[in-house]
């Protein structure tokens, strides 16, 4: 997790998560910016939530 501007542009120091694959391969990110720490620990414990019996639905 990191707190520093991304090279999107983002000048706000707001916090930020990535998840690496075993391979490094990036294969999602928090998508926005957090302004308290605590808030991107939730999103982060959202994702590691999922598993194989999770719902996937097609539109």
């Amino acid at each position: 997790m990191t707190r520093r501007p991304s090279p999107e542009g983002d000048v706000a120091s707001q916090w930020r998560w990535t998840l690496y694959a075993a391979n490094q391969k990036k294969i999602a990110d928090s998508g926005e910016g957090y302004w308290n720490k605590a808030d991107a620990q939730h999103g982060i414990s959202l994702v590691k939530g999922t598993n194989g019996a999770t719902p996937v639905y097609e539109k």
